[in-house]
């Protein structure tokens, strides 16, 4: 896999490890965190690019799925801000960057990298059965939710109008998720190198690290 991927697997693992370590210390000391948050929407940015240059072949198909990945995802957003049926009432605050209807442009490429690398890490667990990645992956995704909100809210990624974040808002993180995977299975990718899973491991770190120290308590 390593010979095929359009960006050597290496280099993805060694940007994807060194952005997420400077990212995590510039965050944790309070005289940094203006600054680093200002980078926020260009990280974002940086691990979509990644992702898209880690998958072998760059073709049609990977194109594609990032397309529906983005556009669903930010519907689903929209729909979210606005009508509150999809995962309770919540407003994205400055810290995503630009906004397009009051969401950034950048939460529709992280549900696109986010479900592509539970989908390619679904591949390394050798489930036969379709359903069960699309349940397991899902499943993921929740847990990686669960610690990505209080850090969320801490930063103003986004706010919750009551305060708190409602259990609908994992029950529709849940459907979202296996809505997008069902998909992914739908292309019928070839087995991709370890960046991706690299990656939402990494997500899982920075998060749950973040989570459980003083600034998001």
């Amino acid at each position: 896999m390593e010979r095929q991927a359009g960006l050597n697997v290496r280099v993805a693992a060694g940007i994807i490890v060194l952005f997420h370590l400077v990212g995590l210390v510039g965050l944790m000391v309070p005289r940094f965190q203006g600054s680093f948050l200002q980078l926020v929407p260009f990280h974002l940015l940086l691990m979509f690019v990644v992702v898209i240059l880690s998958h072998r072949p760059i073709d049609a198909k990977i194109i594609g799925f990032a397309a529906i990945a983005f556009l669903l995802g930010f519907a689903a957003e929209w729909i979210g801000v606005h009508k509150a049926w999809i995962f309770g009432n919540y407003a994205y605050g400055k810290t995503l960057g630009t906004k397009v209807f009051d969401i950034p442009l950048t939460i529709g490429l992280n549900w696109f990298v986010l479900v592509y690398a539970a989908g390619v890490s679904m591949q390394y667990l050798g489930l036969q059965n379709a359903w069960l990645r699309i349940l397991a992956g899902s499943v993921l995704l929740v847990l990686l939710d669960v610690l990505i909100e209080p850090v969320a809210i801490y930063f103003d990624y986004w706010q919750w109008t009551y305060h708190h974040v409602p259990f609908k808002n994992y029950v529709g993180w849940f459907a979202m998720s296996a809505l997008l995977l069902w998909i992914f299975e739908r292309f019928k990718f070839e087995k991709q190198s370890w960046a991706a899973p690299l990656l939402l491991a990494v997500q899982f770190i920075f998060f749950g690290l973040l989570a459980n120290t003083d600034i998001a308590m």
